[in-house]
């Protein structure tokens, strides 16, 4: 089912893209902020169920099967390069990205490594064949080696191929890509275009702040880090500093100049400063770029590891102002500010409006905040039971998705310590460093009840929950078009774990991808709202979240027991509003801006 207006792109590429991805199939059903406290790991009870609307919690099914190895991903995360053990970026981790890089309409994979720049260990990416994936990193230009920290996917100049920044420890990348077929080719323009980080970068993130139709660039960044400080844990043994041994950095942005005719015409403007950006630093570490407060232009939420949060709205003409105090975002309901980690948000509670979780240290606890009215909000975290799991961990990574296509968001979260743990541990993956067994947890998955609580699922979930890693990165992609979510996760010191989602072909779906013909890409930032029955369901176009990831950019949406839609209405960046038509469900759809009903 595809949504298109009377256009046509002079763009050879998109042709092809275009026959690819404008389709409908038809498918069955189916951190240490404290380096005096170690993390706990003592079993707790998970709260009562209560009554369910949309979804049910059932933690027994199976959700994932691992498939790394037979798909074919034999990646092996290194991060030994440097000769001090505790050489804090090592304990960061390393993110990864789903992304379609030849625009055949399959995700691909791409993961970093973190050995540093003279490693003979370089990223490695993966395209997606009809057999499973395959090594096609050599010479892509994307086999690049450095300490390896965020990564972000976006088509830069909207010529249909998706590009990659990448923002590591001391520098950032932009890499254009230049595919024709299946043969990955990607060069690096960042002198010429003007991207430029030497701070300790983590996550990144493409976004059209001023709305022109040109992907602009945010690099987060962590701390001035000094490695010749030497850190201690409670018993005086060396141990990874925490993040408020170093003040914290500026964060920056990068204005898209617009119209390029060749790669070397690609050009950003450092507008940090000029932003406000410049105006507060912090220990950065995610971000979320989205319109915070329904004036229809986007804003960005960024975690700060230990330190307030920032949420820099948007005043309409290229400058920014910090709100996140005065909107509930900087602090927990103590008023406390946390290692605040990884980010995700989606609508929890079904009210039509979408809400914050943010993952800590596993002596803190993870932060929900529920948006009560527009743009206002809320810690709820008590209430959701997210602080009555089975085990507690420091989560990275972290997804807020439908997992199991009930109709309501669950959550996941990726966990590993950044302080050794000095009491009882869980089994360990046998391919982890000894080096790094104190520091490995089990990750964990939170099934919603239907009303916004949570219910544990953790245990009997092995393919996830299993085994202890030191995980970081969590990725969510269907990356085989089945209307399941798949997971990847990215591990320090091992492979990483490409989890194919197995929960059933009982319940309904539906993946919806936002194209904007006029820029010839993804529009990001635009608003998708489902309506299903009497239920509005509500996604963000955008795929960079979680924790220094890029995702599967299209919207996603399970729909328990109901076989059909009555309309889609996307919200465009620019505030712009379309339905489009409803139909039957287990397809993915395509709606092109100008081929819907223009809602007054």
């Amino acid at each position: 089912m595809v949504f298109t207006p009377n256009v046509t792109v002079n763009t050879k590429f998109t042709l092809g893209f275009a026959l690819c991805w404008l389709f409908v199939t038809q498918l069955g059903c189916s951190r240490n902020a404290d380096n005096k406290s170690s993390d706990p790991t003592s079993a707790q009870t998970t709260a009562n169920s209560t009554s369910q609307n949309a979804g049910s919690a059932s933690t027994s099914v199976e959700l994932f099967r691992d498939v790394t190895e037979s798909l074919g991903i034999d990646f092996i995360h290194q991060c030994s390069e440097n000769k001090n053990p505790f050489f804090m970026p090592r304990s960061i981790g390393s993110g990864g990205a789903f992304f379609d890089f030849d625009g055949d309409g399959l995700l691909d994979i791409y993961l970093l490594q973190n050995d540093g720049p003279n490693s003979p260990h370089k990223n490695q990416l993966y395209r997606q064949t009809e057999s499973g994936f395959v090594n096609v990193s050599a010479d892509s230009g994307l086999d690049v080696a450095g300490y390896g920290m965020g990564v972000a996917c976006g088509d830069v100049n909207n010529d249909g191929r998706v590009d990659v920044v990448l923002n590591e420890y001391g520098r950032a990348r932009l890499l254009l890509n230049q595919t024709e077929g299946a043969e990955p080719r990607f060069v690096d323009i960042s002198d010429s275009a003007g991207i430029s980080n030497l701070s300790w970068g983590t996550s990144a993130s493409f976004w059209d702040y001023d709305r022109d139709g040109w992907l602009d660039l945010l690099l987060v960044n962590y701390v001035n880090y000094d490695p010749s400080r030497w850190c201690a844990d409670s018993s005086s043994r060396q141990e990874f500093c925490g993040p408020d041994n170093f003040p914290g950095r500026v964060d920056k942005l990068f204005h898209n100049r617009g119209a390029a005719a060749t790669p070397a015409d690609v050009r950003f403007d450092d507008v940090t400063e000029a932003s406000g950006f410049g105006a507060k630093p912090g220990p950065g570490f995610a971000a979320y770029c989205a319109d915070f407060d329904g004036d229809h232009w986007p804003d960005v939420f960024i975690s700060n590891d230990g330190a307030t949060n920032h949420l820099w709205m948007n005043q309409r003409d290229g400058t920014f102002r910090e709100e996140a105090g005065s909107r509930g975002l900087g602090y927990n309901s103590m008023g406390k500010a946390e290692a605040n980690m990884g980010i995700t948000i989606g609508d929890a509670d079904g009210d039509g409006l979408f809400d914050v979780f943010v993952t800590h240290l596993a002596v803190e606890t993870h932060t929900l905040w529920s948006q009560k009215p527009r743009g206002v909000f809320i810690d709820q975290t008590a209430l959701s039971g997210l602080t009555k799991t089975k085990w507690r961990g420091t989560g990275f990574g972290t997804l807020m998705q439908d997992i199991d296509n009930d109709g309501d968001l669950d959550i996941l979260l990726a966990n590993g310590r950044v302080i050794r743990e000095r009491g009882p541990q869980p089994e360990v993956s046998p391919a982890l460093d000894g080096f790094w067994h104190p520091y490995a947890q089990r990750d964990q998955i939170l099934l919603n009840e239907g009303t916004g609580r949570f219910a544990d699922a953790s245990p009997s979930q092995t393919a996830l929950c299993g085994l202890a890693s030191v995980s970081r990165g969590m990725l969510a992609g269907d990356f085989n078009n089945d209307g399941r979510l798949d997971i990847l996760v990215t591990n320090i010191a091992e492979r990483p774990r490409l989890l194919q989602n197995v929960c059933g072909t009982d319940k309904h779906w539906l993946t919806v991808r936002a194209f904007d013909p006029r820029w010839n890409r993804d529009a990001y930032g635009a608003e998708v709202y489902l309506q299903v029955n009497e239920q509005t369901l509500m996604r963000w176009i955008n795929p960079s979240y979680s924790y220094l990831n890029s995702n599967d950019p299209r919207a996603h949406f399970g729909l328990n027991e109901t076989a059909k839609f009555q309309s889609i209405r996307i919200v465009w960046p620019d505030g712009v509003e379309e339905e489009f038509p409803g139909g039957k469900a287990d397809s993915l759809v395509t709606c092109v801006r100008g081929a819907g009903k223009l809602v007054e």
